[in-house]
Parts: C-alpha cells; structure tokens; sequence
C-alpha cells in the first residue's frame, strides 16, 4: 500500500498497479485486516541499511503485522528501495512526507498511523533475528501485566560487527510501579522505547520528546505503566554510529525536532526545564494509587538530587558492557534465528 501523505489519498494506477500482481503472490495469512502488531518504521536518507533492516523485519516468524513506513523526504535512494519492497509485500504502508518534518515528529506520526493492539518502533538500520517478534508477542500474552517485551540487545557498528552488548535491567519486572521507578532511574534504560508495547499504554502515554534526555524521560514513563518483560535471547541487534562527542544540548535537541533551534521559543533552560517536568507529569498520570504515587515522588526527589550534587550516585553513565567474541552471523544462529539469508550474507 502507498500513500502520497497528503490528507491519507492513495495516488491511483501508478505503484499500487504495478504492485497488484507481484502482492498476490504474498500468502494470505500473513495479511490480516487488522493486524494485531503494528511497526513504525521511520526513516531519512537511511539506503545504505535500510534493505538490511526491512529483510529482517519481513523475515521474521510472526506474520501478523503491518510495516508503516514514513520517509521523512529523503534525498537519496530511500524512495525507491521503499517503493520496491512495498511492490512486494502488502503488509508495506509506504508514506513519504512533503517536508522533512524532524525525527520525534516523525516517530509520533507512525504511532498516530498504527491500528494495531501492540506496538514496536523500528530503527531503519537496526537489525533483528528471526523470532524477535514471535517471543515478544508469546511473552506479552503470557504476562498480561507486562506493558512491553523486548530482548537482550548487541550493539553493531555500521559495517556489522558486534561491539558491546547491554544486560539485564534490574527489576524492571518488579510488581510495584516505585521498585520499577528506582531500577530505571539508577540502574539505567536503554532501547525499551524499541521493544513490543501494548499500544494502549502509549496512547496513555506523553509522546517521546525532542528536549534534554527525552529517551529517559519516556522509558521512566513506560516503567510507571507495567512491568518490562525481557527475552533472555540475543534477538536484537542496534547500530550505533560514532558521532561528535561536542554536540551541544540544542544541537542535540534540532537533531530531533528542527523547531527547538529557535532560540526564543525554546531556550536552553526550557530544554532541561522539559526534562524534568515530564518525570513529574509521568508520575501525576500513570495509574497509581496515591500512596504509591507519593513513593515516586520521594524516589524521584532524590534521584535529582543525587544528579545534582557531583559524587553523590545516579545513572550509570556507560551501561555498554565487554563486546562477545564471536560474529554476529554466530549469535543470531546460535541463541536465536538466523537472519533472512540476503541479510546474512550481507553481514558474514
């Protein structure tokens, strides 16, 4: 399916015509009309990896999902790798923006499109084993309690190679929202905001924001919401790319939304003002009963406090662990799935 992003019209003839007879070929039972888990796939000027992270996306051993695709204007060859792969899978929604609208915004927009009961954001050059979706979906409807499930994560660098991995949270499944706030705050998070989330939780949710640290801002968020289920398995494998360690906190912030290079609407205290804010608004609108909601606030008061008073504790500030010592084509096929082989092949 391809839309023109323009008031939801599909553009007539044109892909979708050309796709027809190639998209029949795709089993019926992996198209459904609603499909119970929904991918936000944002992307810009992503064709070096993307083909590698749609092959795994599409491999994967649970079918019952549709792939939203928003191409956030892209100036290289994205369009048309797109293009291709949505000829040939009809659980491709391929839509590009007029303008680059800015990263968050974009992410937002593909949550705003999803339709299905759970949800997973998927980065456009990570890449993921076969049975990443099937365990996280298996342990959700094991675990109702659970808000999201995801994976033991390794770190890839942009030619493929394994360079560190993260471990466990600590009682990230804990039955209580304030030991699940405490693990989170000082024992660090990381990706949870790309594991399988009960997308009700998210419309509940502040949406992930463009301010100072807004990743741990939403993670802290989700904590409040239900437990995190964890797949003991190496099933999901991020990029990391090396940037300049110089950025400063604007520059960070228009990387992800371009309005915050305004100076005057969005000063730099207003930044960390934002970050700050959202911990409080997280725990004034998660469902907790007024006891635990006054823990929260007692944990968090004193986690801000540790992080402004230098020695005092806080989060860990590098939660990157020793890299395994084998290849990643090793790992997926050892503890998980292989990858679909045209990724496999690229990554051997």
């Amino acid at each position: 399916m391809v839309d023109d992003g323009r008031n939801g019209r599909r553009r007539p003839g044109g892909p979708r015509a050309e796709a027809r007879s190639r998209a029949e070929d795709i089993p019926l039972a992996r198209i459904a009309a609603v499909p119970r888990l929904s991918i936000g796939f944002p992307v810009y000027n992503g064709e070096r990896h993307i083909s590698e992270a749609l092959e795994a996306l599409l491999g994967q051993t649970y079918e019952d999902f549709e792939l939203i695709v928003s191409d956030n204007a892209s100036t290289d060859g994205t369009s048309e790798i797109c293009l291709r792969y949505a000829r040939q899978d009809r659980r491709i929604r391929y839509i590009r923006q007029e303008r680059n609208i800015g990263l968050i915004p974009n992410h937002i927009f593909v949550l705003k499109q999803a339709r299905g009961e759970l949800f997973k954001s998927a980065a456009h050059d990570d890449l993921y084993a076969r049975d990443l979706l099937l365990r996280c979906v298996e342990a959700l409807d094991d675990d109702p309690h659970a808000v999201l499930a995801h994976a033991w994560s390794a770190v890839v660098d942009s030619s493929g190679s394994v360079v560190g991995t993260y471990g466990p949270g600590v009682a990230l499944n804990a039955p209580r929202a304030p030991d699940r706030l405490r693990s989170v705050l000082y024992e660090g998070c990381h990706d949870y905001e790309y594991s399988v989330i009960r997308t009700s939780a998210l419309r509940r949710m502040r949406h992930l924001g463009s301010y100072h640290l807004a990743d741990r801002a939403f993670n802290v968020e989700l904590a409040l919401h239900g437990g995190f289920h964890q797949v003991e398995d190496w099933l999901y494998f991020r990029r990391e790319h090396t940037y300049p360690l110089t950025l400063k906190v604007r520059e960070r912030c228009t990387t992800l939304d371009p309005r915050r290079a305004n100076r005057l609407r969005h000063p730099v205290v207003r930044l960390y003002g934002e970050y700050v804010w959202a911990y409080l608004d997280a725990i004034r609108r998660a469902p907790l009963s007024t006891a635990e909601r006054c823990e929260c606030l007692g944990i968090l008061t004193r986690y801000l406090a540790s992080r402004a008073a230098p020695g005092m504790g806080g989060l860990r500030q590098d939660p990157l662990s020793q890299a395994p010592s084998i290849p990643l084509d090793v790992i997926v096929a050892g503890r998980g799935k292989s990858l679909p082989d045209e990724s496999a092949g690229a990554l051997s």
